[in-house]
């Protein structure tokens, strides 16, 4: 993941918690990285680090830690970083995740070395649809209902995110049906 992700982890946790909180963090996760650079690329296992540390030390699950960062990446560091990415995104959040399948193909014009996800959306229907989670990297499920969420809040849209199929189920990909 690109360090962009990593300083996001980084404010959420000093914006909520507090500086000293966020030194513990990074002491426990065991990373010797000062400064996270936003357009270079690290290890994925730097960014899963970040947040099992962040999970002891604020005594809540993984998952839990993925769906409050998934909101902030929507309504903090992509709205306030990216805000014409995600305006061209759509004018609602049906339109937007419509739209998902082609986001990324705009963001890696910025970071031409992101292996980003991919996304199928089917079962349109007037307000609900089921969007197809198709990713290399496993352990991400929270995340992905944090950004769904965020993207609800973001569009001032109630959302409900049922997460229907999985690979922890044998299937292929992570299936959510989203509905508002």
């Amino acid at each position: 993941m690109y360090g962009l992700v990593n300083k996001s982890i980084q404010e959420l946790i000093t914006t909520n918690f507090g500086e000293e909180k966020w030194d513990i963090i990074k002491l426990n996760s065991g990373i010797e990285i000062d400064y996270f650079i936003s357009t270079e690329p690290y290890d994925d296992s730097i960014t899963f680090k970040l947040a099992q540390a962040a999970s002891e030390e604020l005594n809540v699950s993984v998952d839990e830690i993925l769906f409050v960062f998934g909101e902030w990446w929507i309504l903090k560091t992509g709205n306030e970083k990216y805000g014409g990415l995600m305006k061209a995104g759509g004018n609602n959040l049906k339109e937007f995740l419509i739209n998902l399948p082609l986001f990324h193909d705009r963001i890696m014009l910025l970071y031409p070395k992101l292996t980003p996800p991919e996304f199928e959306i089917a079962e349109i229907e007037e307000n609900s649809l089921v969007l197809y989670y198709i990713s290399k990297r496993d352990g991400l499920v929270g995340f992905m209902k944090g950004l769904l969420s965020g993207l609800g809040k973001l569009f001032e849209t109630p959302v409900e995110i049922d997460h229907i199929n999985s690979k922890e189920n044998g299937h292929d990909n992570e299936v959510f049906k989203v509905s508002w």
